[in-house]
């Protein structure tokens, strides 16, 4: 099969930033489902993943952690899928990406795709949906109320609560803005800090936006809003960590899933007996967790709720068929760190 990928690490300027190579297709064993892959998404930890290859590699690393394809082949202890299902999900790091013409994937971290959505559209969602539902309601602890249809009295409690959002017009935080409102049913404020960037804010249905290079707790204060509930963060903990203790209420909570360049300062948080978590939504398939399976139960209710209209992708755009050079345009793109919502690409 052809694959794409790299043997060390090249700026996007290099017309060998990425390689065309052949390998072997590979058998599907225990649980594994072989995808034809037809469309990728791009995301900030195939860059990540990119620059940290100063070293040539034996074999091309092949990046690429969210795809929508069709199932070729199952392995032998496969329960969930069969072969041709449509489906879509982001994979794990421990293994070769979807950056190539088939990818073998734990069954347990699939999803049927959406029907509605063409594999473009779906290729958008599994990473970011992911990591938005596990901040939102296992790191930050969040109620479901409304699409989990639970009961009016914790719609109630929702609706009193405020959740501030940091870089909502990310591939994160625009999905995560969408849970929020819809699955949750609480008020959220996001933050952008250009009219594109504010008024798609708007569109995934944030309830406030702010400027996220003025401090925010400032800010909150002339809207006359309250100090918030929870506090997801999807840009440099860094450079807003001062906002996040600032801003936060008592007892609060508070998840990031940029990593720290510098040491926290964990103090600022002690006296309002604030939590703070890390959400990495590659950790359950790394170390084969007993819940893995969620992010397959997971995918499937996001596919379900878009198909009723409820969630809606996060598509912004398709950078053309998947090979070296459309990649390699798309990862420039991400790396100008001005994206709004997701960019794809269609398979080879």
């Amino acid at each position: 099969m052809k694959a794409i990928g790299v043997q060390h690490y090249r700026p996007t300027t290099d017309p060998h930033c990425f390689e065309l190579f052949e390998v072997d297709i590979p058998e599907p064993q225990g649980r594994e489902l072989l995808v034809r892959v037809r469309a990728v998404g791009v995301n900030p930890v195939d860059i990540k993943l990119r620059s940290s290859l100063t070293r040539p590699q034996e074999i091309p690393r092949i990046l690429g952690w969210d795809a929508a394809g069709i199932v070729e082949a199952i392995g032998p202890t496969t329960t969930l899928f069969q072969a041709g299902d449509e489906v879509y999900y982001a994979g794990s790091i421990t293994r070769p990406g979807c950056n190539a013409e088939y990818q073998l994937v734990d069954e347990r971290i699939v999803g049927h795709k959406p029907r509605s959505l063409t594999f473009e559209q779906a290729a958008a969602l599994p990473l970011t949906s992911i990591t938005a539902w596990e901040a939102l309601f296992e790191q930050l602890q969040l109620e479901p109320s409304q699409l989990q249809e639970q009961n009016s009295e914790q719609l109630a409690k929702n609706r009193d609560r405020w959740l501030l959002l940091i870089n909502g017009a990310g591939g994160v935080g625009s999905i995560a803005i969408q849970l929020a409102k819809q699955v949750a049913g609480i008020k959220v404020i996001a933050t952008a800090s250009r009219p594109e960037t504010i008024a798609w804010c708007k569109r995934q249905g944030a309830d406030e936006v702010l400027n996220h290079r003025q401090p925010l707790a400032e800010q909150l204060r002339k809207v006359g809003l309250p100090l918030v509930d929870a506090i997801f963060c999807c840009h440099s903990t860094d450079d807003h960590w001062q906002n996040l203790a600032d801003c936060i209420k008592p007892q609060g909570k508070i998840c990031a899933i940029v990593g720290n360049q510098q040491p926290l300062d964990l103090n600022l948080l002690k006296n309002k007996s604030a939590t703070f978590a890390w959400e990495f939504m590659f950790t359950k398939a790394m170390y084969e967790t007993e819940d893995m399976v969620s992010q397959h139960l997971l995918l499937n209710r996001v596919g379900e709720w878009v198909d009723r209209n409820a969630l809606r992708t996060t598509l912004a755009e398709n950078m053309g068929p998947l090979n070296p050079s459309n990649l390699a345009r798309a990862h420039a793109k991400l790396e100008a760190g001005d994206t709004i919502g997701k960019i794809v690409l269609s398979g080879m």
